[in-house]
């Protein structure tokens, strides 16, 4: 089984997916995680991961794919939960090609929808629990840090909604709902 988790910055999908590891036995590949590791791994593609990192540039979306096609290459257990990526048009279309070039297909793409204002709430909600707990909140969770981050989910991610509908891939969950309740429909769908 291979999914993505669409929705913006603070809808939970790290969350949801950490839960479909530990219950499906799913990998997920989170992007972020996947550069990290590699810019530590020593290894030819970690070493040019690092350069561009060091540098302050972004990396590109060939850099990603090659990034995933390993992950891919390697033991698939319960499936592929693609967590932040694909952002844009093109990286969907790259990651279509990739998987069928794998044998592989994506079985549910998932968008978890929210109201801004309340996720703007929630998030700061949570930086402001996590400091009365003696906590470090994120740097980016306060309101004009998310303000922008919504921006560019709007302006980059969500097209793929459309993109992703017109295939016919997309189901749309309530992603304020209960972290339970959001499990529950994430399970519906998969089945």
């Amino acid at each position: 089984m291979n999914i993505i988790l669409l929705g913006p910055p603070g809808a939970g999908k790290g969350t949801q997916a950490a839960k479909l590891v530990e219950e499906r036995d799913m990998i997920q590949l989170s992007t972020g995680d996947m550069l990290r590791a590699a810019r530590t791994s020593g290894t030819d593609m970690g070493n040019k991961v690092a350069a561009i990192m060091d540098a302050g540039e972004l990396v590109t979306d060939e850099i990603v794919i090659g990034l995933i096609r390993e992950q891919l290459e390697g033991d698939k257990k319960g499936g592929f939960i693609f967590d932040g990526f694909p952002r844009t048009l093109a990286q969907a279309d790259a990651l279509g090609e990739l998987l069928k070039e794998q044998g592989e297909s994506l079985d549910a793409v998932i968008e978890m929808q929210v109201e801004d204002d309340v996720l703007v709430g929630r998030i700061v909600g949570r930086a402001e629990e996590a400091r009365a707990a003696g906590k470090e909140a994120r740097a980016d969770d306060n309101e004009e840090s998310l303000k922008i981050r919504l921006m560019e989910y709007y302006k980059k991610t969500s097209p793929l909604i459309g993109y992703y509908y017109a295939k016919g891939d997309l189901q749309s969950i309530d992603g304020l709902a209960s972290i339970d309740e959001v499990a529950g429909s994430i399970a519906k769908i998969l089945g």
